[in-house]
C-alpha cells in the first residue's frame, strides 16, 4: 500500500533526508579495492579538503515515485585542497515522520587529485533509523579515467560550524616512472 505524503511532510522528510546527506560525523564507509595487475603496485592515499555543495531539487520522473515520496534532487560540488575538482550528479530520498529515511547518488567527479587529472564516479548510500545515521560513499569500481584510472577508495564528510570537510581514503597504482 502507498503512502501519499502530505506537501508540508514530505518538506520535512526531504529536510531530514539532506540533513543526513551533509551532516554525517565520522562515519566511515569501508574501502573496495581492486586487485593490481602483476605489473602495477598499488599505493594507499588521503586526500583532504573541503567542499562547497548546492542541492536542488528536481520533479519525480513519474506519478508513482512521486506519490511514493520520492524526492529527487541535482547535486552540484565543488571541491578544494587536496582534491581541486567539480562534480555533478543526481539523488533520490525517501522518508518517514520517524527520523527514518535513505537516499542514494551517484555523482562524477572531474578535476586533479594531488597532480594526478582525470574523471570518477562517486556511489553514495545512506540510511536514517529513528535519527541514527549511517553512511557509505565510495568510488565506483573501474570509473577513473586519465591519470586517475584505477582508483579505488572511500569518502567521509564531516561538517563543523557550517563548513563541509571531506577524507578520501583512496589507492591508485603506482605511476609509471
Amino acid at each position: 500500500m502507498i503512502e501519499i505524503i502530505p506537501v508540508q511532510r514530505k518538506r520535512q522528510v526531504v529536510l531530514i533526508l539532506l540533513s543526513l546527506a551533509v551532516s554525517v560525523f565520522g562515519i566511515e564507509a569501508r574501502a573496495q579495492v581492486s586487485s593490481p595487475t602483476a605489473k602495477e603496485r598499488v599505493m594507499a592515499y588521503q586526500a583532504n579538503g573541503t567542499f562547497d555543495v548546492k542541492i536542488t531539487p528536481q520533479k519525480a520522473d513519474n506519478k508513482v515515485a512521486e506519490s511514493a515520496g520520492v524526492g529527487r534532487m541535482s547535486i552540484h560540488k565543488q571541491f578544494h585542497g587536496d582534491l581541486e575538482a567539480t562534480s555533478d550528479g543526481e539523488m533520490l530520498t525517501v522518508g518517514s515522520a520517524a527520523s527514518s529515511g535513505g537516499y542514494v547518488a551517484i555523482e562524477k567527479v572531474s578535476g586533479t587529485l594531488k597532480g594526478r587529472t582525470g574523471t570518477f564516479a562517486l556511489q553514495h548510500s545512506g540510511l536514517m533509523n529513528h535519527g541514527e545515521p549511517k553512511l557509505s560513499i565510495a568510488v565506483v569500481p573501474d570509473s577513473g579515467t586519465g591519470d586517475l584510472a584505477g582508483l579505488s577508495g572511500t569518502f567521509n564528510i564531516r561538517i563543523a560550524e557550517g563548513k563541509h570537510f571531506y577524507e578520501f581514503k583512496y589507492s591508485m597504482p603506482e605511476p609509471e616512472k
